[in-house]
């Protein structure tokens, strides 16, 4: 094997190593066990492959057999104390979206939310917005620092570019509703933590099953994760229709990425391209 192949597969699982390692302790996992039965695949054999054993190192010869692989895969000794990020969404909401609510007793029951910490730093709660019989919904992170004055999602300088994107597809602001995965803005405009946003989302599940959208837009990673319980980025889903029981979803970036980085622009275009031909397809509502 080329020694500048080796240098680089082995970063990458190094860097795959770090993820993962990441990945438990954002789930609060302190312990894991080793039992049997894993067999390495794709780059984890990388080690098992290429590093010499001690016996051709002592006799100087490259050829002799690789070491025996590992036998024991990563288990959970002890469930996480606090809810992992996807697993509790069956338990907040029916598999399908069958409910009588209305948006406003959506809002009534979250009131002058105290639920997480985050409640200590807000100016007030910033609930969904826009319109309540809508086919779009748009989808987004949580309130910024202009969101948290006015109390309406989306209002500063992302939402302002939000507000363009909408009526270039050919629709106004008043048509669409838009929200977000917390209602309460984080500290310094970071993202929300995954309590925080299990706590949260319940409610937009549920502002959800009330509306019920034609098309869902998420904007962003943590909207895309914590509606389609996926860890794949929004980079490698972006454009590509997703389900949310029954609803299409449509992952693109979101607008405070676009004024950070332009050049997505005509990605995000080509997406919301895509959700305005599919709602010009559907018949009109009854």
């Amino acid at each position: 094997m080329n020694p500048d192949s080796t240098a680089t597969e082995l970063l990458e699982l190094l860097s795959d190593s770090r993820a993962y390692t990441q990945y438990f302790v954002e789930l609060g996992v302190e312990t894991i066990e080793l039992s049997g039965n894993f067999r390495p695949t794709g780059r984890s054999n990388i080690l098992s492959r290429t590093l010499p054993t001690k016996s051709s190192q002592s006799s100087g010869g490259l050829e002799s057999s690789p070491p025996p692989r590992p036998t024991t895969k990563p288990i959970l000794s002890d469930p996480p104390t606090v809810s992992p990020l996807f697993d509790d969404l069956g338990a907040t909401q029916p598999a399908s979206l069958q409910s009588a609510e209305r948006v406003e007793d959506v809002w009534r029951d979250i009131g002058d939310c105290t639920r997480c910490g985050l409640c200590e730093g807000r100016t007030q709660v910033v609930n969904t917005f826009g319109n309540f019989n809508a086919r779009l919904m748009f989808v987004g992170e949580a309130p910024g620092a202009d969101e948290d004055v006015q109390g309406k999602p989306f209002v500063g300088r992302a939402g302002q570019l939000l507000t363009k994107i909408i009526e270039a597809i050919g629709m106004k602001r008043e048509d669409v509703l838009i929200g977000n995965v917390n209602r309460c803005r984080p500290p310094g405009n970071r993202q929300p933590t995954l309590e925080e946003a299990a706590i949260c989302r319940p409610f937009l599940f549920r502002e959800i099953a009330a509306v019920k959208p034609d098309v869902i837009v998420v904007m962003g990673n943590t909207a895309l994760r914590n509606l389609l319980e996926v860890r794949e980025g929004i980079t490698r889903v972006r454009g590509k229709f997703q389900d949310f029981r029954g609803i299409k979803v449509m992952p693109t970036f979101h607008p405070a990425y676009l004024l950070r980085d332009p050049s997505k622009k005509r990605e995000t275009w080509e997406d919301l391209k895509k959700v305005r031909d599919y709602l010009d397809n559907l018949p009109p509502r009854a």
